[in-house]
């Protein structure tokens, strides 16, 4: 069984973490739906919910086993309470390549930043890579 994953930052093709996507099945381009924006941590970037924001937070959407879900839990600081995993909703269904057998998604998991944002850049809705 294979989970939905939207990423939002280093896990992007082309950034510094996508090595940990090694053998998942990259979906397409995704976009949050409005309410969520991101903060720059340094090198990596931090989704928060913000009802006010309006764009939503662009990203890949990537089909991850349970494997690949656990060694990203560990490197995203779920344990340490860095972030949390949870549903994000999709402003519209993502269509799904030919080649993998599943309907349109319209939801999916992501790593949601659970500290202090106080001083952080604001960067809106794209982590550049």
């Amino acid at each position: 069984m294979t989970t939905p994953l939207f990423v939002y930052g280093t896990l992007k093709r082309g950034g510094s973490n996508h090595q940990h996507l090694a053998g998942q099945t990259f979906l397409g381009p995704a976009r949050t739906t409005p309410g969520f924006t991101l903060f720059s941590l340094g090198a990596y970037p931090g989704l928060v919910a913000a009802p006010t924001y309006t764009r939503g937070v662009t990203g890949e959407l990537w089909s991850v086993d349970a494997t690949c879900l656990a060694r990203l839990d560990v490197l995203e600081g779920l344990a340490e309470g860095l972030y949390r995993r949870a549903p994000i909703a999709l402003s519209h269904p993502v269509a799904i390549p030919q080649s993998v057998a599943s309907p349109a998604i319209s939801a999916a998991e992501t790593y949601f930043y659970l500290r202090d944002i106080s001083g952080r850049a604001h960067l809106g809705t794209t982590w550049p890579i």
